[in-house]
């Protein structure tokens, strides 16, 4: 008579099951994202006054330095002015302020010029909601 062993066969299966068991969890492939909050802190005041390049709901740019006097440019124009200042002084922070009604895809389309103008990081700029904790602190 012939019978067949299923003892190892069992070890087999309890191994699996506790490596199914434990690499599962890791498997998971949702990304949870929070948010940032339009209550953060502003940045600490530098020496040197950041370049601001303001994106209108109406499609119109301008670009200053520091919050005084922003000057229309167009988009041609602003890589060259941004690379000039850039080459000056390559520390100079460099923002991007974009009104709440320009489509996202305008803002990623002045980030895309300002990198090609040779620019390492963008920041963006953000109002804190009225009457929040940071509403005097910077009016931006």
């Amino acid at each position: 008579m012939s019978e067949i062993n299923v003892v190892p066969y069992i070890d087999v299966m309890l191994v699996l099951l506790v490596i199914f068991m434990v690499t599962a969890p890791l498997l998971y492939q949702a990304v949870e994202i929070d948010l940032p909050q339009v209550n953060a802190e502003p940045l600490p005041q530098d020496d040197i006054e950041p370049l601001i390049v303001n994106v209108y709901a109406n499609g119109e740019f301008t670009f200053s330095v520091g919050i005084a006097n922003p000057e229309p440019i167009t988009e041609e124009e602003l890589a060259t002015a941004v690379a000039a200042a850039i080459e000056r002084q390559p520390e100079t922070p460099v923002m991007v302020r974009g009104d709440t009604e320009v489509a996202y895809g305008r803002v990623i389309a002045v980030m895309s010029q300002l990198q090609r103008a040779g620019v390492p990081k963008v920041g963006l700029m953000t109002q804190p909601p009225a009457g929040g904790r940071n509403a005097h602190a910077r009016g931006l």
